[in-house]
């Protein structure tokens, strides 16, 4: 009654109210109009970059309520409700002045390139529900204003670079039902105030760097249809409430490290679930069994967790099935699950890598899904040969069978697979020659076939792989030269290598074109001849490795253009001539140019200044480097004249008789005692009978970590010597493996297994086994288990740099006269007893001071007989004079001057 009063009053109360009405309210609206054009010309201002002209109507030539993008509401003439910008390529700031746009309801930036912070002025927008900025470069915190945003029910920020944590105040926002802040760098935790958002259906906070664990009140998002956790560090175990949200149909918590066991009626607690993604966790248990039943589901990955028991085969009513992921576990049985996915004809991928399954494929493997793109069996225990049928997929474009027991041809018919982006079938048993037809798959990106017994010539058809970025045939027997058209394959950038095969012939000139190959290995071949100056073209090489082959001449100048190069191993070659210096120049990390042939100065600057990166043993006529190399000093280009000093003339001959006469006197100690000395050796030799050790492949590899080079101490033309431990922990040994590539290698083993066959001298090298055996490619192996010498050979003894030796190396000295004449008759000894000692005489054929090895306390010992030869009379081996050159073996052209005198004395007397 009272209001009905008020509006009956007088005429002139009632005109005071419409003066008011037109003169108050209606400027302000006008001003409100001019504030939401200036705040949107502001928000243009902040953009530095428009490509598409998303923005050029915004001017003022054009009410600001027909720009593009930009929407005023019916209700209150123009004011701005909504601003769409998605997908304009715009690239700039959010201006603050988006705060006065107080009407605003709705804001879409998606898929732009904003920066900056989000400003805190958008919490003034009290009408705001919807907020859409995924895709961009926002960075800092999320806005703690936005909790004034009351009817916000929309919010996502997935794919910036957000900051901070999640703060507990946006549990007050009540209204929301999607929350995405997935692709962001957060941290903390999920704040339990989550639970309070009863009406979330979405929850977006995957790969944001959480950590801890997921509360427990989120079970009270009872509308939940998308719950995404994944890619985080989240800890624990899952509520197990979260699994009976019947409402949801994506669940995926994959990347985490959450434990625990999966319920086995999860399919039917989550009846509505379409992804159920629990990958990459610490789960164990067994595969649910409920989830044969689960019909909806199109995608199920229990990869990479701790499951075991064995492997369901009753996948038949999983009909909507695309995505099966269960490799990674230790689920055990065999293959026939692969029948019953026989229904599933969505399906498009399949792996079920590393775990524990046996057995042969099934042929049913042929009927499979023709949607299938990706199939993935590798580390099983899968035998047989691959099924004929394969071909029949055709649309897989990822094929690995790796790292199984498969052996025979590889099927031609896989040629036949034209879309194959990637085979893997490396470390396997596959043998034959390679089938032409993988020349038909054009698409190839990376071809995996080492570690496998195939053998052959590369195919000319290979040469059609035009878009292939990793090759790799290491590990066969593949022969022949290597083919022109192969290293024609200019799009090869990832990897390209050969290594470990039998390929002969020099290096194809081609091997220029492959310019963008970051990774080329050639190793362990029977390749020869130069090394191509065309390398350097091969600019982006990272890693170059031809250790193992024939190579001769010098290091060529072009590996200087390789700016990029950091491991290079051209080790165990014919190279010679000097170490260049542009190899200082380098960005060298690991550099490797032991055993070659190499003379004259090493460089101490670029990667010579680092001992632990560099190997240069085994050049005989090197010198300079620095200290730790422990090389003698380079002599003067222009050495000074000295004057000779008189009181010399009268030392030196005395030096010398002095000499001679201990040396006369050793000799006279080995004639006197020889007889003892045999007796001796024949005493040690039955005590040793029935002592070698059995040693296979396995122990020896396992005792050299592999024959790595880190336990290389030397190497020669037949083979490598490396140092290793016994599985007992302390036996040290000294394992000589054979290369059985190199012609005459096969000879020198038999050759030193007869020379050592009945023989044992304290002042011989002592074997310990002989293995010939296969190894774990089914190739020949052999090798011989010698006694391992601390002191290592007289040969670093003698050519040792004193003034340069390393503080830390203080036990290295000089030999003394007493040692030196010691070490005389230690070999003397040797020789005597493998002359006259046995009943049949032995010409060892190659004594220099590399071949003699030194124990603890300096005792000599003879070794390497891998030249040696028994007869039983001389005179059929020489000639009469004892003079000829043809009892000289070893390396051509060169005798240890050490060994000279002992040489005559004892093996052409």
């Amino acid at each position: 009654m009272a209001k009905n009063s008020f509006f009956s009053c007088s005429p002139i109360i009632f005109c005071f109210l419409i003066f008011f009405l037109y003169f108050v309210i209606t400027p302000a609206t006008c001003a409100n109009n001019g504030t939401d054009g200036a705040a949107l010309l502001a928000l243009k201002a902040a953009i530095d970059d428009d490509p598409f002209g998303a923005l050029s109507s915004w001017n003022e030539t054009m009410h600001f309520c027909r720009w593009q993008g930009v929407t005023c509401s019916h209700r209150h003439r123009d004011r701005v409700v909504s601003i769409n910008l998605m997908s304009r390529g715009l690239v700039g700031s959010l201006s603050p002045h988006l705060g006065n746009l107080s009407f605003l309801r709705s804001i879409t930036l998606q898929n732009n390139s904003f920066r900056g912070q989000i400003p805190e002025e958008i919490g003034r927008l009290r009408r705001l529900e919807y907020v859409e900025f995924s895709n961009n470069s926002f960075g800092g915190e999320i806005p703690r204003n936005l909790t004034q945003c009351r009817n916000l029910y929309y919010l996502n920020l997935i794919d910036n670079d957000l900051t901070g944590t999640i703060f507990p105040e946006l549990g007050s926002l009540s209204k929301l039902e999607a929350v995405g802040l997935s692709r962001n760098r957060l941290s903390g935790t999920i704040p339990p105030s989550i639970g309070n958002l009863t009406l979330l259906n979405r929850l977006s906070l995957g790969d944001c760097g959480l950590e801890g664990v997921i509360p427990v009140s989120i079970v009270q998002l009872q509308n939940l249809r998308l719950l995404q956790l994944a890619g985080n560090r989240l800890t624990g175990h899952i509520p197990s409430g979260l699994f009976n949200i019947s409402t949801i149909f994506v669940f995926t918590v994959r990347s985490n490290r959450l434990e625990g066991t999966i319920p086995a009626d999860v399919a039917f607690t989550l009846p509505n679930v379409r992804n159920l993604d629990l990958g990459e966790n610490q789960f164990t248990g067994e595969i649910p069994s409920s989830l044969s039943n689960a019909s909806s589901l199109t995608a199920i990955n229990l990869s990479s967790n701790n499951l075991t028991g064995p492997m369901m085969s009753n996948f038949e009513r999983l009909t909507n099935l695309e995505y099966f992921f269960l490799s990674g576990n230790n689920f055990w049985g065999d293959f026939s699950f692969i029948s019953s996915l026989k229904n599933c004809t969505s399906l498009k991928v399949l792996a079920v890598s590393h775990n524990l399954l046996n057995g042969s494929l099934p042929d049913s493997i042929a009927n499979l899904s023709s949607q299938l793109t990706y199939l993935s069996l590798s580390s099983n225990q899968i035998h047989g040969s691959i099924p004929f049928g394969i071909e029949k997929l055709l649309n897989l474009t990822y094929l690995d069978l790796g790292h199984n027991y498969l052996s025979g041809p590889i099927p031609s018919s896989i040629g036949k697979l034209f879309k194959l982006q990637e085979i893997n079938l490396e470390a396997n048993r596959f043998t034959n020659d390679l089938p032409p037809s993988l020349g038909n798959l054009a698409l190839l990106n990376h071809l995996y076939l080492g570690y496998n017994n195939i053998s052959g010539n590369l195919p000319q058809s290979f040469s059609h792989f035009r878009n292939l970025l990793t090759f790799d045939l290491s590990h066969n027997n593949l022969n022949g030269e290597i083919p022109r058209e192969i290293l024609s394959l200019s799009s090869v950038s990832i990897s390209f290598s050969l290594a470990y095969n039998a390929f002969t012939g020099p290096i194809p000139q081609e091997v220029g074109l492959l310019r963008n190959l970051a990774d080329l290995d050639l190793s362990n071949n029977l390749l020869s001849g130069f090394i191509p100056n065309s390398l350097s073209t091969c600019v982006s090489l990272q890693r170059l490795h031809l250790e193992g082959n024939s190579f001769d001449g010098e290091i060529p100048a072009g590996i200087s253009a390789l700016s990029g190069l950091q491991d290079l191993d051209l080790s165990r070659n014919n190279l010679s001539g000097p170490i260049p210096s542009f190899l200082a120049d380098l960005r060298l990390l690991s550099l490797n140019l032991s055993f070659n042939r190499l003379q004259g100065e090493v460089p101490s600057s670029g990667v010579f200044k680092n001992r632990s990166a560099i190997s240069v043993d085994g050049n005989n006529d090197i010198c300079g480097g620095i200290a730790e190399l422990k090389l003698h000093s380079c002599p003067s280009s222009h050495p000074k004249k000295r004057k000779f000093p008189k009181v010399l003339i009268i030392i030196i001959p005395t030096v010398v008789a002095g000499s001679l006469f201990c040396i006369l006197m050793g000799f006279v100690y080995v004639f006197v005692y020889k007889r003892i000395t045999l007796v001796k050796s024949r005493a040690s030799m039955e005590s040793l009978k029935g002592q070698f050790m059995r040693l296979s492949y396995r122990n020896l590899l396992e005792a050299t970590e592999g024959f790595s080079e880190a336990n290389l101490i030397g190497a020669g033309r037949f083979g490598s010597v490396y140092k290793g431990i016994l599985d007992d922990g302390e036996t040290m040994v000294a394992v000589k493996v054979l290369n059985l590539n190199v012609k005459g290698a096969s000879k020198s083993f038999m050759a030193e297994c007869n020379a050592l066959r009945g023989i044992r001298h304290r002042n011989l090298l002592k074997i310990l086994s002989i293995c010939s055996s296969t190894d774990f490619q089914g190739r020949d192996f052999k090798a011989l288990v010698y006694e391992f010498k601390p002191n290592e050979s007289l040969e670093k003894w003698l050519h040792h740099n004193a003034e340069e030796e390393s503080e830390q190396d203080g036990n290295r000295k000089n030999l003394t006269m007493i040692q030196r004449l010691n070490i005389a008759i230690d070999i003397a000894s040797a020789l005597e007893y493998l002359h006259f000692g046995t009943d049949t005489t032995i010409i060892h054929g190659d004594v220099k001071p590399s071949n003699i090895l030194l124990d603890d306390d300096m005792t000599a010992h003879v070794g390497d007989f891998g030249l040696a030869k028994a007869i039983s009379n001389l005179s059929r081996d020489f000639p009469a004079n004892g003079s000829s050159s043809a009892a000289i073996k070893g390396t051509v052209g060169y005798i240890a001057p050490g060994m000279l005198l002992n040489f005559y004395l004892f093996e052409v007397s």
